[in-house]
């Protein structure tokens, strides 16, 4: 197997069927990807969506997590059922194309040394007051790790599985795009960024990004996050 592509889910059970029906398509165009999508401790009958996925198509495999310990917890729980010689993730909300993660393996083979490349999206076509919210935290991280960190929750994240066999205690929320980006830069990997688009959710909202008072929670957590790791001797 190529690549594995971990989706994690979280009370998405509206976006599910639409997610199903775009990696059907996707299997087309790389029948050497893999897709798991991990049921990350829904509560809205989530579940039952999964188990007919996973039984009416063999490239889209599933992962349930009894209880929700996270973001990060969900993706890190699908890396370590994939199969791929390449691992990957994004989100199922559909903001972000899932079709990116084939863009991305298409860049392989310009590279001369894919395994020690770490693929990124870059979003386009965000509101303005995210975009400068995603530039100032990429300011901070960058003067903080002292290497580029921009638009560190961009979508879809691809690399070869021997940089995720060398992560140490990885977080299990949000940071887990960071700590990803930063693994990447500290261990010598290339990072190549890829313009992807970016749009409005159909279905649900975002645990999140719902108004600045949850913006500037989320910043308390990564700031004390990012702090943490630099103050670590090694990832």
């Amino acid at each position: 197997m190529l690549a594995s592509l971990v989706i994690p889910c979280y009370n998405e059970g509206d976006n599910v069927p639409l997610l199903v029906e775009r990696l059907t398509s996707l299997q087309e165009q790389s029948s050497d990807l893999e897709f798991l999508i991990v049921d990350n401790g829904s509560t809205d009958g989530t579940s039952g969506l999964f188990i007919d996925a996973a039984a009416s198509h063999k490239h889209i495999r599933t992962v349930r997590v009894e209880k929700n310990q996270g973001y990060g917890f969900g993706i890190l729980c699908g890396l370590r059922e994939a199969r791929g010689r390449y691992l990957g993730w994004t989100h199922a909300d559909l903001q972000t194309d899932p079709a990116d993660i084939v863009r991305a393996l298409s860049l392989l083979s310009a590279e001369r040394r894919p395994e020690r490349v770490f693929f990124k999206g870059l979003r386009q076509g965000r509101p303005l007051g995210d975009r400068i919210f995603t530039a100032g935290m990429g300011i901070f991280e960058s003067v903080l790790f002292m290497c580029p960190l921009w638009d560190i929750n961009a979508q879809p994240n691809l690399f070869h599985r021997n940089l995720f066999k060398s992560w140490k205690n990885p977080p299990h929320d949000f940071s887990l795009d960071l700590y990803a980006l930063v693994a990447a830069h500290k261990m010598g990997y290339a990072v190549r960024r890829f313009p992807v688009e970016f749009t409005n959710r159909l279905h649900g909202h975002s645990s999140w990004n719902i108004n600045w008072k949850a913006k500037l929670k989320f910043i308390r957590r990564t700031i004390d996050f990012s702090l943490k790791l630099r103050r670590r001797q090694h990832l």
